[in-house]
């Protein structure tokens, strides 16, 4: 008899292989086109008791995606989807920063000479269109990443009345008194045109020179060091900004010397100098330098006079502890000439990097050789400066360090003074506090992950610089301020502010250019057009995005949750960017941070660890693998990296990652298969079920605490480890027999069924949000006794498995692990084909004292009998229990092939009782 048709054979349509390239587009595209997941979201958890929203950082609307952009989205969408289906009311919408240089200069390249007979509207609207035409390619490209929101209305800070909050955010920072407008020097992009904020400087190497250059002490000096010749020797590593040098800066109450060669340096760093031959370190004299304050030194490249400053800057760890004093070129130099009351600022650099007028003006070099400069680029100044010297050079070399550069332009940056709007970081304004204080004191009720995080920032915020918001460029916010013509006096009048802004959320702030002074002001304004001028600046586009929370949460044009919001999330480099600026525009209007927690990622690198480049050909691009793998596989690889540091990925590393998803699938379809005939739960349970049901619930339990602190792969190797080694390792192995070969209805099938379910039904919300597209596939094939009442995955909530079996036996699968080492040896050397041609043999009485077929099953053995002096294939001990394995004496039964038939050919007892019943 064939028995093959007796047999209950698993059953599902669920395909083995998922197909994600091609299978993938369609269904995420439903999503969002027929089947409007979002807002079913939102609808199916409209009566939940706690909310979370995850307030989007605002990628650039400039290019297509890279790794970085689906890393930074997928993770959101999976912390998003971890909150929902934790049973939470969730909100996410996306956003982009339209504004900034970047899309600037694209357009000025496609524009060409054009652009210098467009007005700035014009200019402006090309800006739009393109920012525009890639907004609605990311979207396309965010959304065939899994990723679900409100893309139908996402955030857009070009958006007329989003223009008009980042404005209104601006006019309540200056209500408040921390906005001012001062010569300061700044960051300066020669190559853009225009200041920049410290979160648009990065570091990389440069070449510079290192010179020593002694200035003569005039008469007044030299008479009260009470010496006929002296010089002050100060060490730069930028010459060309010696022409505009005011003072030399001393460490307060330090002892300085003169030596042999006439020549002064601080006495701590006399052996440094020494070693590069520049002094024989004989002392003549020693002095305070507080002797010597407010005298004057030449400077030898103009006659210049230049005045000794005391500052606690000068440090003593290098160069001769007399530093270069330059207010126009350095924040500390600025600061401290301010300070001893040099409030000239000379600045002879121009926009673009170039010296300009201000030399002969100001006469900053010899008449003989000034016109060798105008008009000179400052770094190819150098050379000549160094050798118009002479004399005074002592020594010069050239060396490699980090130096700030542009992160547009890639060309190094400058300081250059001039005059910019400063958020000040250091005024009392904020009930008798200042904006460093509140900010830092907010950052102590904001959790971090990692933690560290908080010291990272709160560093970066402690020492930061007052912040220039000001850009010298079209295609931005205007900082639409009035001045008096003749006293240049900003004007802050708050019905004028409020106005502008109206006028922005109608028009846009293209306003600012189209309209006359006098259309901008109210009807009822007592100001007089023709007597105020406009401020022609515009806002640092990080001044934009850190805006975002008032015009997203605050505002009603979007359903985006409440302010704070629940979340931050953006990469590691954001702790001095978006995290930071929106932190400061926050308190600075609210006293308020903008957020209740903070989540920082790495950066992705290739397989070992080197930072992607096309050049070196290690670019993944997140297209690609989407086409190759599919996006569940990218989602997975998300899940499954410690995104708390840089994020390997290359081929081999998907390929690990789509066996880890292969791994998964299929448990999922044996599930679902072995339970596509079970009506009902049992609550009787059997041994082996016990067990496993208490496995998964450890597992589920440890990896859901896992994912609601957002350490996903942690969670998921809990997750894989139970699957692999318990769930199919274990349990689904030994239970094949009593599900295909045990009656339909027969208790140890139903009971093993029911836990299988159990499990599934568990274990389909606790990955959905990382593999949402797999779990909604699962859906159209599940059972209903899976289903439990939800249509898709989106019906889906977890639940804790909420049983109460704790069954562990060490001594039983302990001996398991060891029964199946020695049986791979046995099949290796061809005594055996099967385990069930075995009887286990053991003196444990508490393995004897469990059900008998129930032990069997678990070792997979035809019996399990007491302890004999019969011959074995093999013993072993585990703790003081011995065990051996024997050959059974019984017949192979022809249905489930064990060996308990009493004759050849014979069904065994269990499979007769289940024919009889089916026949």
């Amino acid at each position: 008899m064939d028995y093959k048709d007796t047999l209950l054979l698993p059953f599902t349509q669920f395909p083995m292989r998922g197909n994600l390239p091609e299978n993938e587009p369609k269904r995420l595209a439903s999503w969002h086109n027929e089947r409007k997941i979002y807002e079913k979201m939102k609808k199916n958890r409209q009566n939940a008791t706690q909310s979370f929203a995850i307030h989007d950082g605002p990628p650039y609307a400039n290019g297509h995606l890279h790794i970085g952009h689906a890393l930074n989205k997928i993770l959101k969408d999976i912390i998003t989807k971890t909150h929902y289906f934790f049973g939470e009311d969730i909100r996410y919408v996306p956003g982009w920063d339209c504004h900034g240089l970047p899309i600037e200069q694209q357009v000025e390249v496609k524009l060409g000479e054009k652009k210098k007979s467009m007005s700035k509207s014009q200019i402006r609207e090309h800006c739009r269109a393109h920012a525009r035409e890639f907004i609605d390619i990311q979207r396309e490209e965010f959304k065939s990443l899994g990723v679900i929101g409100d893309f139908e209305n996402p955030y857009l800070t070009m958006k007329f009345e989003f223009e008009a909050d980042i404005y209104r955010a601006l006019c309540d920072i200056a209500k408040r008194g921390l906005l001012c407008e001062r010569s300061k020097p700044v960051y300066w992009s020669w190559a853009a045109k225009s200041a920049l904020a410290e979160a648009e400087v990065e570091y990389e190497d440069k070449e510079d020179y290192s010179i020593y250059v002694a200035f003569a002490l005039d008469k007044d000096a030299l008479e009260k060091l009470g010496v006929k010749e002296a010089k002050a020797v100060i060490w730069t590593t930028t010459p060309w900004t010696l022409p505009a040098n005011q003072a030399i800066s001393l460490k307060p109450d330090e002892i300085y010397v003169l030596t042999s060669e006439n020549l002064i340096f601080a006495k701590p760093l006399l052996e440094s100098v020494v070693k590069l031959g520049i002094t024989k370190g004989e002392i003549l004299k020693e002095f305070v330098s507080n002797d010597i304050e407010g005298l004057y030194v030449i400077n030898p490249l103009n006659d210049r006079k230049s005045q000794f400053l005391l500052g606690e800057h000068v440090l003593m760890d290098g160069g001769t502890g007399l530093v270069h004093t330059a207010p126009g070129h350095g924040e500390d130099d600025y600061y401290v000439s301010l300070k001893n009351g040099i409030t000239e600022v000379i600045m002879p650099v121009d926009d673009g990097g170039l010296y300009d007028e201000t030399l002969r003006a100001k006469g900053l070099f010899r008449a003989d050789v000034v016109d060798e400069f105008v008009g000179v680029h400052i770094f190819k100044a150098n050379e000549k400066i160094i050798t118009i010297l002479g004399n005074s050079l002592l020594h010069c070399s050239k060396f490699i360090h980090s130096y700030p550069h542009c992160w547009r332009t890639h060309k190094p940056v400058i300081y250059r003074a001039t005059k910019q709007w400063f958020v000040t970081m250091d005024e009392p304004k904020l009930d008798g506090k200042t904006l460093r204080e509140v900010a830092r004191a907010q950052l102590e009720n904001v959790k971090f992950y990692p933690a560290v995080g908080v010291k990272r920032i709160g560093s970066m915020v402690e020492n930061r610089p007052d912040w220039c918001i000001s850009r010298q460029r079209d295609w931005g916010v205007p900082i639409a301020f009035f001045r008096h013509k003749d006293t240049k006096e900003p004007i802050f009048d708050a019905d004028i502010l409020e106005n502008i802004a109206n006028i922005f959320e109608q028009r846009g702030a293209d306003a600012w250019w189209d309209l006359e002074i006098s259309e901008l002001l109210p009807k009822t304004s007592k100001y007089e057009a023709d007597k105020l001028e406009k401020v022609m600046d515009i806002l640092d586009v990080w001044f934009d995005s850190g805006s975002t929370w008032r015009a997203v949460l605050n505002s009603r044009h979007y359903d985006a949750g409440a302010y704070p919001a629940s979340m931050y999330l953006e990469g590691s480099d954001q702790h001095r960017g978006w995290f930071q600026s929106s932190l400061l525009v926050s308190t600075a209007v609210n006293s308020h941070a903008p957020y209740k927690s903070v989540l920082t990622h790495g950066f992705t690198v290739d397989e070992n660890g080197q930072k992607m480049s096309k050049s070196k050909g290690n670019v993944v691009a997140p297209q690609d693998v989407a086409k190759t793998y599919g996006v569940e596989i990218l989602r997975l690889w998300v899940g499954l990296s410690d995104y708390s540091s840089d994020l390997k990925i290359s081929d081999n590393i998907l390929k690990q990652v789509s066996e880890q998803y292969r791994k998964i699938r299929n448990t999922i379809r044996f599930l679902l298969a072995n339970v596509s005939d079970l009506d009902e739960i049992s609550t009787e349970f059997g041994l082996l079920d016990k067990w496993i049901l208490g496995r998964a619930k450890r597992a589920f339990d440890d990896a859901s605490r896992c994912f609601a602190a957002y350490d996903f792969s942690k969670g998921f190797n809990i997750l894989l480890n139970f699957l692999s080694a318990d769930l199919s390792g274990i349990y689904l192995d030994v239970c094949k027999d009593r599900l295909y070969c045990d009656a339909k209805d027969g208790a140890r099938r139903k009971s093993a069924q029911s836990a299988m379910a159990l499990i599934t039904r568990s274990l389909l919300p606790l990955i959905a949000p990382t593999l949402t597209y797999t779990v909604d596939e699962v859906m159209e094939y599940a059972p209903d006794i899976v289903k439990n009442g939800a249509i898709d995955a989106f019906d889906l909530i977890y639940s804790p498995l909420e049983v109460e079996f704790s069954f562990e036996d060490e001594l039983l699968f302990a001996s398991r692990e060891k029964l199946f080492e020695m049986i791979d040896v046995l099949k290796k050397d061809k005594k055996i084909k099967s385990t069930l041609e075995l009887i286990m043999q053991t003196t444990s009485d508490k393995i004897l004292g469990y059900d008998a077929n129930e032990i069997a099953d678990i070792y997979m053995v035809s019996a399990v009998e007491k302890f004999d002096d019969a011959d074995s294939l093999g013993e072993f001990e585990v703790g003081d229990e011995k065990f051996k394995i024997t050959l059974s004496k019984a017949h192979k039964c022809p249905r489930c092939w064990k060996f308990s038939a009493q004759k050849d050919g014979d069904t065994c007892p269990r499979c007769a009782e289940v024919l009889n019943g089916v026949c």
